[in-house]
């Protein structure tokens, strides 16, 4: 599976606690952050690959699970600790779900946004891995 799960640095002390992200722990530049919020229980979010971007989904808040699946296998992973990301390198679909009430996720993510770099369906997704492996 093409993903990592990653430590983000924190400190703590008596006032609580910070963590950081600098260039250097990421394996990408930053080229955009967003973060989801409000998403209803029952909602799922995702459902793409893409081609080239990698992004990095930290819960910032609540918890939230993300189905991925490199076109052999699928795994799911529950991040639910605002110190542990999970970095999703290109080519892997992923979708969101079960989201915890008050969640939110957020995405840095290594490219600004640009549709041609998505595959929002699961079967163009399938078909495109086998076209880019020959």
């Amino acid at each position: 599976m093409n993903i990592e799960l990653l430590d983000i640095p924190k400190i703590h002390d008596t006032r609580g606690s910070i963590a950081v992200i600098e260039k250097n722990l990421l394996p990408f530049p930053i080229k955009r952050v967003y973060y989801l919020f409000d998403v209803p229980s029952t909602a799922k979010r995702g459902g793409h690959a893409h081609k080239e971007q990698f992004e990095l989904l930290i819960p910032l808040s609540g918890s939230f699970d993300v189905l991925l699946h490199d076109g052999h296998e699928s795994q799911k992973v529950t991040l639910n600790k605002p110190d542990k990301g999970l970095v999703i390198k290109s080519n892997t679909w992923r979708e969101l779900d079960n989201f915890s009430s008050g969640s939110i996720c957020l995405v840095i993510s290594s490219g600004e946004f640009l549709e041609d770099d998505y595959i929002r369906d699961f079967n163009d997704y399938k078909d495109y891995l086998q076209s880019n492996r020959k």
